[in-house]
């Protein structure tokens, strides 16, 4: 994937939490990652890539 198509990405997701509101974003952001590790079909990929994500945050 090219960093603009990840640009892209991000954008669309920006514009939709900010549709949802903040009392939805969290929901939307776990239904968005459900659909995601749906789609991508290797629950044990889906698994690492949540590992990933929150060391990124907690260090």
């Amino acid at each position: 994937m090219t960093q603009a198509e990840l640009e892209r990405i991000y954008e669309a997701m920006a514009k939709a939490i900010d549709a949802v509101g903040p009392d939805q974003s969290e929901v939307f952001l776990a239904r968005l990652a459900l659909a995601l590790a749906e789609d991508l079909d290797q629950p044990e990929r889906a698994l690492e890539v949540i590992g990933e994500s929150t060391a990124a945050l907690t260090g």
